[in-house]
């Protein structure tokens, strides 16, 4: 199975066409039919399922199977590369980061930040999904680093704790009984119709803080990330248990966010694959990242420089 190969099947998928996917590489039409079909021979299974002239493309099982995985081949095989091909006296390349919806990117985001002066040719590639999504990419390789938020299974991997935490609470819009409260309890969440994340981990800490047996809550909805949740909220669905900053709850908003209480926070980790072999771009961000956590943790001030800082 040849790369160039499964490029040509990705540009198939993409285009849902032989020709137009013929037109953006470059090819004749019965070539890239001709590469396509013998892909199918070699693994035994049909690709696509071609319909009529001028009728789109669709992919088998077996075919978006394959697109999945030749994604992620093509993914590594690039990054790959462009680690290999940069120059030795200068810093540059990508760095791939994953991570679930949480206001400690903010921190990522100022140290990407802190290096740009320096180093301005590397590219930041940030890969947004719940834990389970983050840590299988990392373990393939098509991510460098992974942002997860605790409870997290990170025994497999080399992490550091970041300097910030998440709060966690109930959003609702504005027109709900429960906005007049300044917190929520755990008896506020005994009837009410909740949405609330999908991993197993989550739900154990919100049953250990409200001491409430998760399963016989009332669980309308659940979610990957937060954004689609919000939308449910908005429409007076049901109530969303998640991390406060995500959503906008400002005076324009329909929304609110009230923290629960007992208070319940989640610290972070930026994780990464032990015995990993870093790019420069990598290897650099990870160095300033631990010297920016150094000097957070020692009490010392950062100060903030925008992209263009004015001549002083």
């Amino acid at each position: 199975m040849e790369i160039r190969v499964l490029r040509y099947f990705l540009a198939v998928a993409r285009e849902e066409s032989i020709s137009n996917a013929a037109e953006y590489l470059h090819i004749t039409q019965p070539t890239l039919s001709r590469q396509i079909m013998e892909l199918e021979k070699q693994l035994g299974r049909k690709l696509l399922n071609r319909g009529k002239r001028n009728h789109k493309i669709t992919l088998t099982n077996e075919g978006i199977l394959l697109r999945n995985r030749a994604e992620e081949i093509i993914t590594l095989v690039d990054k790959t590369k462009a680690e290999f091909t940069i120059h030795d006296e200068v810093i540059s390349g990508n760095v791939y980061i994953g991570g679930g919806e949480t206001d400690a990117m903010r921190f990522i985001a100022r140290t990407a930040q802190m290096l740009q002066a320096d180093h301005p040719n590397i590219r930041y590639h940030l890969f947004s999904g719940n834990a389970y999504d983050v840590t299988e990419k990392l373990d393939k390789g098509l991510l460098d680093f992974g942002i997860l938020i605790e409870p997290a299974n990170i025994e497999k991997y080399n992490y550091i704790k970041l300097p910030v935490t998440d709060q966690w609470g109930l959003l609702m819009r504005k027109d709900s009984p429960l906005a007049k409260k300044e917190k929520i309890s755990p008896n506020d969440i005994k009837t009410i119709p909740l949405i609330t994340s999908q991993q197993v981990l989550v739900r154990n800490e919100i049953s250990g803080w409200s001491g409430l047996d998760f399963d016989k809550l009332n669980i309308v909805a659940t979610y990957n990330l937060v954004y689609n949740a919000s939308l449910m909220v908005d429409e007076g669905f049901g109530y969303a248990l998640c991390l406060d900053k995500l959503v906008n709850t400002s005076e324009s908003s329909a929304l609110c966010f009230k923290p629960l209480a007992p208070k319940l926070e989640s610290h972070l980790d930026i994780v990464w694959k032990k015995n990993q072999v870093f790019s420069k771009a990598a290897e650099k961000f990870l160095q300033i990242l631990k010297d920016e956590i150094t000097i957070t943790e020692s009490g010392v001030a950062i100060p903030f420089y925008p992209l263009n800082p004015p001549n002083l």
